[in-house]
């Protein structure tokens, strides 16, 4: 059974499915040919609210690197075609409340839609 992964940030790429790349500080247990269910939410849900499943996604490559390793090409992977390295890396850095800054190990996870 497909685990589900949440979203909340890039819910709009997903749906348009210009995202094909997205950076975690977890899930280092995933791998090629994993399915997993992409979400809008999956974690701290109200009372009353419900996983909110967008699509599948099978899992093409996993690799452990820094954040400030991020290319221009993965800006565009990531679904933000407009901003540089910086506006990225910060709001990365901001929505994950990391201390470590730029030298925070993260897993790039490349993935398909099905």
């Amino acid at each position: 059974m497909p685990r589900n992964m949440s979203f909340m940030l890039t819910t709009e790429q997903v749906r348009n499915k210009t995202k094909t790349v997205t950076r975690r500080l977890g899930w280092w247990n995933l791998k090629a040919g994993d399915i997993v269910n992409a979400c809008v939410k999956c974690m701290g849900l109200k009372k009353g609210e419900k996983v909110e499943k967008i699509c599948q996604i099978r899992i093409k490559n996993v690799r452990k690197e820094r954040i400030n390793q991020i290319t221009e090409e993965d800006l565009i992977n990531e679904g933000f075609p407009d901003w540089n390295r910086y506006q990225f890396i910060k709001m990365f850095l901001d929505s994950h409340k990391c201390k470590t800054g730029v030298v925070t190990p993260v897993n790039r996870i490349e993935f398909e839609y099905l």
